[in-house]
This record gives C-alpha cells, sequence and structure tokens, in this order.
C-alpha cells in the first residue's frame, strides 16, 4: 500500500511540470511559417489564417474578405496588427496534440481556438468592393 501511495504522490507532484507552456516567437514561427491554419471555436469554423515568411500574415473570418497583417512577440505573447486595426490582438500559443491552442490574451476568458486543420489550398479572398 506504501508503495501505490508513494506512486500516486510522484505522480501528483509531477503535474505541474506537464502544464503546457506557451510557446515562444521562434517555436511559433517555426510551426507556422509557410502554413494555412483552419480555426475553430466551440466546434464551429470560425476562421482561417495564412503565415506568410517575415511574420506577415492574412487572415479571413471565412467570409471572403481577406486583412493583411503582422505579428511579433511581446511579453511571451504573439501580437497581431492588421491594416484595419493598430490595435494588437495578443495570443498564447499551446501544442496540443497535433495541433494548436490559442488564447486571445486582450480578453482571456472569451476567446480560446484550436487548430482544426492544415490545408495548403489558397485562401478565399475577394477582390475589393465593386460599384457606385
Amino acid at each position: 500500500m506504501k508503495q501505490i501511495y508513494a506512486i500516486a504522490l510522484t505522480c501528483l507532484t509531477a503535474l505541474p511540470a506537464l502544464a503546457a507552456e506557451p510557446m515562444s516567437a521562434t517555436d511559433f514561427e517555426s510551426y507556422v511559417t509557410g502554413k494555412t491554419l483552419y480555426f475553430g471555436l466551440n466546434g464551429e469554423a470560425y476562421g482561417v489564417e495564412k503565415y506568410l515568411p517575415d511574420r506577415k500574415v492574412q487572415w479571413s473570418f471565412l467570409d471572403g474578405k481577406c486583412k493583411d497583417g503582422f505579428w511579433y512577440e511581446q511579453a511571451g505573447q504573439i501580437c497581431f496588427v492588421y491594416e484595419d486595426n493598430p490595435d494588437p490582438q495578443c495570443w498564447s500559443f499551446f501544442r496540443e496534440g497535433s495541433g494548436l491552442r490559442a488564447v486571445f490574451e486582450n480578453d482571456p476568458s472569451s476567446t480560446v481556438l484550436y487548430e482544426a486543420q492544415q490545408n495548403d489550398d489558397p485562401m478565399l479572398c475577394h477582390g475589393p468592393d465593386v460599384g457606385v
């Protein structure tokens, strides 16, 4: 019985060491560059982002409207700035299973995204609005 207790105690004390650490900027860059990642929220499609060289990105909410931007590391978070919004959108990214989990640090209680799939197909981006 003492042996079982010792094993259980060892496992419990090891749990904090297993807690996922956010990805560093170097690890994030290595994982995403050259990929197009689709993200989901609560089991629903949320958006897609293409990760280009030099930390440039292109994002879409899957509506055919794409926005260009870039990302950088700040205080251990990955922050994105897009052409239509100068305010940084900062996230913590974690490797989980075969993909990523992303926590929106501007309001971590509101948005947690999961990588749904990777795809090499081009993103659907309509041209600028045309008309009178």
